[in-house]
C-alpha cells in the first residue's frame, strides 16, 4: 500500500511573492505527502538549475515548465513505485534528467517530488518525519542562528554584508533559545526606533535600517544585547553572512557596491585586506560564526581566512560548497573552512543532501541546516536538522510565518521527545 498512485504539481507563491513548485505525492493508501520548494536570492554559481519560464507571466519567474515536467514527464515514471525507496526514486529522476546540473527537468521539479515522497513514506509508517529520516538516534535540537539585521541583496540598505545574526549561547532548551532571541530582537527594534531608523523588514524577516557601515550594525547589536540584560559571549554571540561573492569582482572585494549614498567613497580590498578586516571584527566583537567570508571561487582567499581565524571561529561555506560532495571534498583536501551550510535546493534531492551531510560529519565539518530567502511555510528543514543531529539551524528571523513555521515545528519536536530530547547548545569545536 506504499506504492505511488498519483503525483500532482502546481505553482504556488513563496515568501517574496515569486512562483515556486509544490508537489503532492499520493499513495495507494490515500496518504498525502506534500512539499514546496524554496528559492534563493544570492546563489552559488554551482547550484542545481532552477527552471523558470522566462516569459511575460510573473515577470519571467513562473515555474509552469517545472510543474509540467513533474506532471507529464516524471510522474508517469514513478507511478507504482514504493515511497520507501527514496534512493531509488531520486536516482531514477537523476537518470531521467540526464544532465550534470538538472537543467532538463529543473531541480525545483525534482526536489519537490523527492521531499514529497519522503513525507508520504513517513506518514505510511506513522513515524514523525525526523524519526523516519534519521532513525532512533535523532534527538538533538539545533541552536538557532537568528537573523536580526538584513543587508546586501536582502534589503535596500547600504550594508554590504547580507545577514547579521544572533546566537543564543546559554540556553537550556530550544524553546529558551527562541525566548532569548525574541527579547534581543524586540529590544533592537526599540533601539532603532529611538534612533530614528526604519524598522521595516528585509527578505528574511530581519530589520533593514540604513545604518552607516558594518561596525555601526554590530555596535547596535551589542547595545540591544545589553538592553535585553544579556552579556555578549556568555549569553548571546553574533554571526555574519558576508555573502562575499555578491561584492567580489576583478579579484577585489568592493565594499561600496551596496552603498547607495551619493558621493560615496569607493572602498576595495584585496583578499588579504578583506581577511584582515574580518579578523579585526572577530577580535572586537563576539563573532562566533562567519558564513561565505570569501568569494565562492577565491580558494586562496578562503585558505588565508581559515589559517587566520579558523581555529577560533566557525567558517561556513554556502556558495563555496553549495551542498555538493564534489565542492566539499575540494574544500576538505585544501583545508578550507570548517563548516557547511546545507540547503536542499542547492543540490536537488534528499539523497544527495544526506550524502553531503554524512561527508561533512565524517570530516568533522559542522552542518548548519538552512532555509532560503524565498521560502514557504513548509517546515521540512526543521525535521531534517533533528534527523541528523546537526546541532544548528538557520531559518531567518523570529517573525514572518515562513520563518516561524520552522521554529514552531521544532517546538513540537522538542515537546514530543520530552525527556529524550537533547539541547547541547553552542558546541563549535
Amino acid at each position: 500500500m506504499s506504492k505511488i498512485k498519483k503525483i500532482k504539481s502546481r505553482q504556488i507563491l513563496d515568501s517574496r511573492g515569486n512562483p515556486t513548485v509544490e508537489v503532492d505525492v499520493i499513495t495507494e493508501n490515500n496518504i498525502l505527502g506534500r512539499a514546496s520548494v524554496p528559492s534563493g536570492t544570492s546563489k552559488g554559481i554551482e547550484e542545481a538549475f532552477e527552471l523558470r519560464d522566462e516569459c511575460e507571466f510573473f515577470l519571467g519567474k513562473g515555474v509552469f515548465k517545472a510543474v509540467q515536467n513533474v506532471n507529464n514527464i516524471i510522474s508517469p515514471e514513478l507511478i507504482g513505485k514504493s515511497v520507501m525507496e527514496q534512493e531509488y526514486i531520486d536516482q531514477l529522476m537523476l537518470d531521467l534528467d540526464g544532465t550534470k546540473n538538472k537543467k532538463r527537468l529543473g531541480s525545483n521539479a525534482i526536489l519537490g517530488i523527492s521531499l514529497a515522497v519522503t513525507k508520504a513514506a513517513s506518514k505510511e509508517l506513522k513515524l514523525p518525519l525526523y524519526r523516519y529520516i534519521g532513525g532512533i538516534s535523532s534527538k538533538i535540537l539545533p541552536v538557532p542562528l537568528i537573523n536580526i539585521i538584513n543587508g546586501g541583496k536582502h534589503s535596500d540598505s547600504c550594508i554590504p554584508f547580507q545577514e547579521f545574526m544572533i546566537i543564543p549561547v546559554k540556553a537550556n532548551s530550544f524553546f529558551e533559545s527562541i525566548q532569548m532571541g525574541h527579547k534581543v530582537f524586540y529590544k533592537l527594534r526599540e533601539l532603532l526606533r529611538k534612533k530614528g531608523f526604519s524598522t521595516n523588514l528585509g527578505d528574511e524577516g530581519g530589520f533593514a535600517p540604513n545604518l552607516f557601515n558594518i561596525e555601526d550594525v554590530l555596535d547596535n547589536l551589542l547595545e540591544s544585547i545589553y538592553m535585553a540584560n544579556y552579556e555578549p559571549y556568555d549569553h548571546i554571540g553574533l554571526a555574519l553572512d558576508c555573502a562575499a561573492s555578491e561584492f567580489y569582482s576583478d579579484n577585489q572585494y568592493n565594499y561600496s557596491k551596496f552603498d547607495r549614498r551619493k558621493n560615496k567613497k569607493i572602498i576595495k580590498k584585496s583578499s588579504q585586506e578583506h581577511v584582515n578586516y574580518l579578523s579585526y571584527l572577530v577580535k572586537r566583537y563576539p563573532i562566533l560564526s562567519i558564513e561565505d567570508g570569501m568569494d565562492q571561487n577565491d580558494w586562496e582567499g578562503w585558505k588565508l581566512l581559515t589559517d587566520e581565524i579558523g581555529n577560533n571561529v566557525q567558517l561556513v561555506g554556502d556558495d563555496l560548497f553549495v551542498t555538493k560532495i564534489e565542492r566539499l571534498n575540494k574544500g576538505i583536501k585544501k583545508g578550507i573552512a570548517n563548516s557547511i551550510l546545507i540547503k536542499v535546493n542547492q543540490v536537488g534531492t534528499l539523497t544527495e543532501t544526506v550524502n553531503t551531510i554524512n561527508l561533512a560529519k565524517k570530516n568533522r565539518y559542522n552542518n548548519i541546516i538552512s532555509h532560503r530567502s524565498g521560502d514557504t511555510e513548509d517546515s521540512f528543514i526543521a525535521d531534517l536538522s533533528v534527523a541528523f543531529n546537526t546541532g544548528q539551524i538557520k531559518t531567518g528571523s523570529i517573525c514572518r510565518s515562513e520563518r516561524t513555521s520552522k521554529y514552531n515545528q521544532l517546538f513540537r519536536i522538542e515537546e514530543i521527545l520530552g525527556k529524550n530530547s537533547c539541547y547541547p547548545g553552542w558546541t563549535f569545536h
